[in-house]
């Protein structure tokens, strides 16, 4: 009979080479992608979500995309097993994925679940303890299989009952993808993304960001995280904030994730940034956003400016003095 197993889709070439693998295998494969508002993109321009539903496309394998959800925050700002060198939950987060994936597994009638993992990639969840942890913690024990490091652990289900050939399995265990794109060459997979990108929570400068949201936020939600990516952000008081854009793009997506009642300011008398207020909305803490504002336009320092305010489905402009110092700004820049 043949086996149905669900695969961990990132996009990335392992995960790629771990699918082709089982489908050369005889695997009916489905896949199950996850987002996250804490993925950086290699491309700016990039949209995971269709390049990995391209990919399932491309080996005629069904895919489901699952976002993470408020739990998935929780377990983010109080993981069991601690964070890495940054605000990386790496242990947990694995343990969060594949309980997603065993679920899944058990919905669709599929026998077990594989990802593309390879032993020693990565410092904190691709360890041999921590692997096994991660599969005992998952509920996968005996079910989850690593196809690209298999032969670096003992036999799964799948290769005891004969489903999978444990002989056609491999042993990479490392950083270099060598083996991985000597792979892709022999196996004919020409379309892969660089090996970049990856967790915004292993990055120093984003981390006080998030401990930002969670120190200040009165109920959590997912936009509060997806807006980190954009902009520059400003703690204006203990439940207002302000997020001014860097570019064309940002101040887009920041008049778009705009809610009922939240603010928008802009320089009338020049190119600017589009800044939102977030959480609490009054007109001091307009005027401070203004102020802040005008130190990222050509506005004349000293100079008396106006400032369009829009606000639902009303417009109104006032004015402010350009006259806060770089050291001044500094101090309410989340970063």
């Amino acid at each position: 009979m043949k086996r149905k197993a669900i695969a961990l889709l990132s996009g990335g070439l392992d995960s790629i080479l771990a699918v082709k693998m089982m489908l050369d295998l005889d695997i009916e494969v489905e896949a199950l992608h996850f987002t996250s508002p804490f993925y950086a993109y290699t491309d700016k321009n990039s949209d995971c979500r269709s390049e990995v539903i391209g990919i399932a496309n491309k080996y005629n394998i069904p895919i489901k995309v699952m976002n993470e959800r408020m739990d998935y925050i929780e377990m983010v700002r109080n993981p069991a097993h601690g964070y890495g060198k940054g605000f990386n939950p790496c242990i947990d987060c694995r343990i969060y994925l594949l309980k997603k994936a065993k679920e899944y597994m058990l919905e669709t009638g599929a026998d077990f679940v594989f990802t593309g993992e390879v032993l020693g990639q990565r410092p904190m969840s691709q360890r041999r303890d921590t692997m096994r942890v991660i599969e005992k913690e998952s509920g996968l024990e005996g079910l989850l299989l690593r196809p690209l490091s298999a032969r670096h652990f003992e036999p799964t289900i799948p290769e005891k009952e004969g489903w999978v050939d444990r002989d056609k399995l491999l042993a990479i265990e490392g950083r270099s993808r060598k083996v991985q794109m000597q792979m892709a060459d022999d196996m004919d997979v020409k379309e892969y993304p660089p090996p970049a990108g990856g967790c915004l929570l292993t990055e120093l400068s984003y981390i006080p960001k998030v401990r930002d949201v969670f120190d200040h936020a009165e109920e959590l939600n997912l936009r509060d995280f997806r807006l980190l990516k954009t902009g520059r952000h400003f703690r204006l008081a203990a439940h207002s904030k302000a997020i001014m854009g860097r570019s064309e793009g940002d101040n887009n997506r920041l008049e778009l994730s705009r809610q009922t009642g939240e603010a928008a300011l802009t320089w009338l008398d020049g190119n600017t940034p589009v800044a939102i207020i977030i959480g609490e909305q009054d007109d001091d803490l307009y005027k401070l956003s203004a102020r802040i504002l005008l130190r990222y336009t050509k506005a004349e320092p000293g100079a008396e400016c106006r400032i369009e305010l829009r606000q639902n489905e009303s417009t109104r402009i006032f004015s402010v003095l350009n006259d806060m110092e770089p050291e001044a700004v500094e101090k309410y820049l989340v970063a």
